[in-house]
């Protein structure tokens, strides 16, 4: 399964990704917005991609994000909490730091929502940021993303709590 444009190709991550993703993973600065708490292992991040990367059987599907130019990995895109009787899933997106601040993220978050509701034919989607994350609040709602909570006093950090701010999108077709 591809899903592209003239920018962006999403693919679902396949082993030979994992040496990209341990490195994400364990990237301590990307640790408060994935809820991560402990590094985990290159054994880990294999075994999760040997696994079952399908949304209908375990509610969630990684896909990596490539340049259709030339195929290099600049991120990933998780989709997660799939509900099909509701018609929704949550989303959360990472662009790797060399890559951040040139347009990929809006890119690839639009390529994706399209994916969603054109084919998997969600109702909404919805995604959780913390509140200093100014940059993702503006990606979000640059892609018709509305605020419509706020999770008080949420994650603990060694400069005291934050609250996380909760949006969704639904598609009104």
């Amino acid at each position: 399964m591809f899903i592209k444009n003239d920018t962006i190709t999403l693919r679902p991550a396949e082993p030979a990704d994992a040496e990209q993703i341990f490195l994400w993973e364990n990237d301590r600065d990307n640790w408060r917005v994935s809820g991560t708490h402990a590094p985990y292992s290159r054994f880990q991040i294999e075994q999760f991609l040997l696994g079952d990367n399908d949304l209908q059987a375990q509610r969630q599907l990684r896909l990596m994000i490539d340049l259709t130019e030339n195929g290099e990995t600049i991120g990933c895109i998780d989709i997660f909490d799939y509900d099909a009787i509701n018609q929704r899933a949550g989303l959360g997106i990472l662009i790797d730091k060399g890559h951040r601040q040139l347009g990929y993220a809006k890119a690839t978050l639009a390529l994706c929502i399209d994916y969603l509701f054109n084919d998997l034919l969600l109702h909404q989607v919805y995604c959780s940021i913390d509140e200093t994350n100014t940059e993702s609040q503006h990606l979000f709602e640059s892609q018709g993303f509305a605020l419509c909570g706020r999770k008080k006093d949420w994650i603990n950090t060694p400069k005291g709590y934050l609250d996380v701010l909760e949006y969704q999108r639904i598609n009104r077709k």
